[in-house]
């Protein structure tokens, strides 16, 4: 199977999971993307401390990076108020999506009302309709709560968890079930990709899925504790916390990298234009890759470890 008939799922956060949406935009309604919504600061913050809501700044991203950024309705829902005063700081966007949220009897109602303005063919669907916030605990069993805090902790917790528990929308647990591929970040490991693996219907839903599922490495070092980890530390963390360890490959530039648990593809991904970015077009280039050793190993030519 060719990526352009393949049904991917991309799970993640705002930045790092709009860039791979943008990435495989080509695919249109063969793309879903589950988003992160346990953002608690800047705008976002702001706006769930003034009434309990999902978070919105994340969805916000992918929408318009799914969208030309020079359209009017990209600098629309892009547009942040300076100043000092109590719109100062915000994004139009947020305000939309959290203003639409009051009024609709639900967010998926709100974001799809968001898509048909934007004329996004791509679904884009939050991990849960319902507020929740993470929950760290340090080894000796202290805690942190909510995502800003979790990012500034000096050590990896022991264990995340959702505050309160949540579920997902059957829309995005329909496109687990369908998809051929499930791609995990880029991203924070603790505040972008393990989130949704929280979310139970979700991590239920890819482990009884039949996609292949590719966790996508950062092109630069996190800040956080994570990045001192290796892959398979990160994979033991990720069975520990949610039960189930569901990634087959990872895609990384690390050539240091290796694992006794999951098949590595090596191959250049940075963007010359953004040092942090995925380049969009190696980014496809290793996906297409991951697909061709996947057909390799179902024709009994097994291949664990590619470099290019």
């Amino acid at each position: 199977m060719q990526l352009k008939q393949a049904n991917v799922v991309a799970i993640g956060g705002g930045h790092g999971l709009g860039r791979t949406l943008s990435t495989l935009s080509f695919l249109g309604d063969q793309l879903t993307g589950i988003v992160t919504t346990t953002d608690n600061g800047g705008s976002t913050g702001r706006l769930r401390r003034r009434s309990s809501s999902i978070a919105w700044g994340d969805l916000r991203n992918c929408l318009t990076q799914l969208v030309d950024d020079q359209s009017v309705g990209s600098q629309l829902f892009n547009f942040r108020f300076d100043g000092e005063d109590e719109l100062g700081g915000h994004n139009l966007g947020n305000l939309i999506l959290y203003g639409l949220g009051q009024i609709q009897s639900r967010p998926l109602e709100s974001i799809e009302l968001v898509r048909n303005i934007l004329q996004v063919p791509t679904q884009v669907l939050p991990m849960s309709e319902a507020p929740t916030d993470l929950m760290a605990f340090y080894p000796e069993g202290r805690c942190r709560v909510g995502e800003l805090s979790v990012d500034d902790m000096p050590i990896m917790p022991k264990s995340l968890l959702l505050a309160p528990l949540v579920k997902s929308p059957s829309v995005c647990l329909k496109a687990i079930a369908n998809a051929d591929i499930i791609i995990l970040g880029p991203g924070s490991f603790l505040t972008s990709v393990v989130p949704p693996l929280l979310v139970r219907d979700i991590s239920k839903a890819i482990k009884q899925s039949k996609a292949h599922c590719i966790f996508l490495d950062n092109v630069v070092k996190e800040r956080s504790p994570a990045a001192a980890l290796t892959i398979d530390e990160k994979l033991a963390w990720i069975e520990e916390n949610t039960g189930n360890q569901p990634i087959h490959t990872v895609i990384t530039q690390d050539q240091t990298m290796t694992s006794d648990k999951v098949s590595i593809i090596l191959h250049d991904l940075t963007c010359d234009q953004v040092a942090h970015h995925h380049d969009k077009a190696k980014l496809i280039s290793a996906i297409n890759l991951c697909m061709e050793i996947q057909e390799r190993e179902r024709n009994k030519n097994p291949l664990s470890l590619v470099k290019k």
